[in-house]
C-alpha cells in the first residue's frame, strides 16, 4: 500500500493506524488463537504499519496518528486487550521520541468507549460517536508544525 501512495501521490503526509479488535475480558473467556489474532492486529499490524511507511514520513516530516483507548492508560480487570492498548501507547511514544528532531510526529488517540460495531453490549456510560474520534483525529492533523526557533 505504501509502495502503491508513493507511485501515484509521490509523497505520504499521514499515517493513520486504525485497527483493532478486542475480546471478552478474563482469562478463559477466550481461545489463546483469539488472544494471538488480537495481538497480531493491535500491536504487530500497527508496529509493520510504521515500519513501511517510516522512510516516507520522515522524508515528508509527515505525520503518524495512532488509534489507541483509555484501556491503554487504566488496566481493565482481565483484559488482555487493555495490554495491547498499552503495548500501543508505548509504540506510539517510542516513536514520537524517534522522530523528535526530525519534523515528523507521531499522535497517540486514545478515546473511551466509541459507539460503534466493536461492542456485542455496549456500555451504560455515555459513548463518543465515531466522528468524535475523527474530529480528534483531524485536528492533530492540521496542526502548525512545529516551531523549531530556539528559545532565548
Amino acid at each position: 500500500m505504501v509502495a502503491a501512495a508513493l507511485e501515484r501521490f509521490w509523497r505520504i503526509d499521514a499515517v493513520v493506524a486504525n485497527a483493532g479488535f478486542g475480546a471478552a475480558r478474563g482469562f478463559t473467556s477466550e481461545t489463546p488463537e483469539h488472544w494471538r489474532d488480537m495481538i497480531l492486529t493491535n500491536v504487530l499490524g500497527v508496529g509493520l504499519t510504521i515500519r513501511a511507511s517510516i522512510d516516507a514520513i520522515r522524508e515528508s516530516k509527515g505525520h503518524f496518528v495512532l488509534s489507541g483507548s483509555l484501556a491503554g492508560h487504566q488496566a481493565l480487570p482481565g483484559s488482555v486487550y487493555s495490554a495491547t492498548k498499552w503495548a500501543l501507547s508505548s509504540l506510539a511514544e517510542g516513536r514520537r521520541q524517534k522522530l523528535n528532531g526530525t519534523g515528523a510526529r507521531t499522535t497517540l488517540i486514545s478515546p473511551g468507549a466509541v459507539d460503534t460495531p466493536f461492542f456485542d453490549n455496549p456500555p451504560s456510560t455515555e459513548t463518543l460517536q465515531p466522528q468524535d474520534v475523527a474530529r480528534a483525529v483531524m485536528y492533530a492533523l492540521s496542526q502548525p508544525e512545529p516551531s523549531t526557533r530556539t528559545r532565548s
